[in-house]
């Protein structure tokens, strides 16, 4: 190689460390020597991360333990599928990590649904395989959610680090940068600027930032939506949640547009707040709201509204046949908790220690299987577990996660306007398009390289 080469990698998070892997990697499979004392031909990886540690937001994930990837990776799950699809298949292409259990002969602990026994298999999926090579062991949960089996979160960031470390990258922590220009003609590296003034060059730069990456850090001329929280809790009007505040019910639960038309549906739990609505389905919907839309709580959703009716009907002629009368509390007592059956029967328009009629039944089924609270916005946005928006992913190669139009420079993770819902598919996509740009980027150092030698 004709001097050294550098690449910097600006974000020390989940896609960062990823592609400082993949890189360090690639470039040692092809017997190029990785740091800054490797000598004129070796090339310097460099994590530039604006916290103190890198890994913070690792750490944060999954209250701590995680979920760090999914046993069932659908790219259909995604915004910008296509992009995500193109993607994936690539890294499938390539395969996972140098070391990892896709290589003959080797085993990696991959799963389990028993959380004390782990279970050996071949890894199919790249990402998997790229973890097992790190050392990685872990089990699956529920709907195919994979976890550390030690259950920590540090678990994961150990590994990485680790990984990157021993293979010559590393660590610049306490630098921001805060922008990045493009070279100024053929042969010139890219000029990365940084809060204080600083300046580092690269001849490849991967923006791993996330996704509160400021518009400004790249060059002029990428478009970019700006970022806002999503997978997290939802603000709607309070006038009948506040009576419910802290209570779970397991429901199905529809997200409208004001014109009515349906947007999403998730089931699953919902944790009713004083301010709005939160778990997992609200989550999931939130990635679709926005202000003004209806949510539609089903808390039946095993029967439809006729059969609900003719069974509230049902309810009350026993009520009455045993004790001569019935109201709204007696014809929900052991259906729902006492607290949800008042604020049902609230938006029925019935009382709760009034006669229940036949002609009551109608409403309260209606009520039962559509609960109806307006949407105001985000609940909690710290809560929120990434952010929907960046830069538009039209401008990057999806095989290398490359800018089509400033060679070098590629963009990576949440970064990129790609969001998926809850069950470790936001960090899948962190991983892979790392892996990839980190990959690629190697790939095209080592080549200018040749070309200049």
């Amino acid at each position: 190689m004709a001097g050294m080469k550098k690449l910097m990698i600006i974000g020390g998070g989940a896609a960062g460390l990823a592609a400082a892997v993949a890189a360090t990697d690639a470039l040692r499979a092809h017997g190029v020597r990785v740091g800054a004392d490797g000598g004129a031909d070796a090339v310097e990886v460099t994590v530039c991360e604006a916290d103190e540690r890198v890994g913070r937001s690792i750490l944060a994930t999954g209250n701590g333990r995680c979920n760090f990837s999914n046993a069932r990776v659908d790219a259909g799950l995604y915004r910008n599928a296509e992009f995500v699809g193109a993607a994936l298949a690539q890294l499938r292409a390539q395969g996972g990590h140098a070391d990892g259990c896709e290589e003959p002969g080797r085993e990696k602990a991959v799963r389990s649904t028993d959380a004390a026994l782990p279970v050996h298999a071949a890894c199919p999926d790249p990402v998997h395989a790229f973890f097992a090579g790190l050392g990685l062991v872990w089990r699956e949960e529920g709907e195919g959610r994979l976890y550390p089996l030690a259950n920590k979160a540090a678990s994961v960031l150990d590994v990485l680090r680790a990984g990157a470390r021993d293979a010559g990258a590393r660590e610049l922590c306490g630098c921001e940068a805060v922008h990045i220009d493009p070279p100024s003609h053929v042969g010139d590296r890219f000029h990365v600027r940084f809060a204080g003034g600083a300046v580092r060059h690269a001849e490849a730069v991967i923006v791993a930032t996330g996704g509160r990456t400021a518009r400004g850090l790249l060059p002029e001329g990428f478009e970019a939506t700006e970022p806002r929280p999503v997978l997290g809790p939802l603000r709607t009007d309070s006038r009948l949640v506040k009576a419910l505040n802290n209570i779970r019910v397991r429901c199905a639960i529809s997200l409208m547009s004001p014109d009515g038309d349906a947007k999403a549906r998730e089931e699953g739990e919902v944790l009713f707040r004083d301010y709005g609505v939160s778990g997992i389905a609200v989550f999931n919907l939130s990635r679709f709201a926005e202000a003004g839309d209806m949510l539609r709580i089903d808390l039946l959703p095993r029967m439809d509204a006729p059969m609900l009716e003719q069974l509230l009907l049902e309810r009350r002629s026993r009520l009455f046949a045993r004790a001569g009368s019935c109201t709204g509390d007696d014809v929900l007592r052991g259906m729902v908790l006492p607290a949800v059956g008042r604020g049902v029967l609230k938006a029925a328009g019935l009382r709760a220690e009034g006669p229940f009629g036949k002609r009551d039944a109608a409403p309260l089924a209606a009520a039962l299987k559509g609960l109806a609270l307006e949407v105001r916005g985000v609940g909690e946005p710290q809560q929120c577990q990434v952010r929907r928006g960046g830069f538009a992913v039209e401008a990057f190669d999806p095989r290398s996660c490359a800018s089509r139009t400033m060679p070098g420079l590629h963009v990576v993770g949440e970064a990129l306007d790609v969001d998926a819902p809850c069950g470790g598919y936001n960090l899948h996509w962190a991983w892979a398009s790392g892996m990839l740009a980190g990959r690629a980027a190697a790939e095209r150092l080592m080549k200018e390289a040749v070309d200049h030698a």
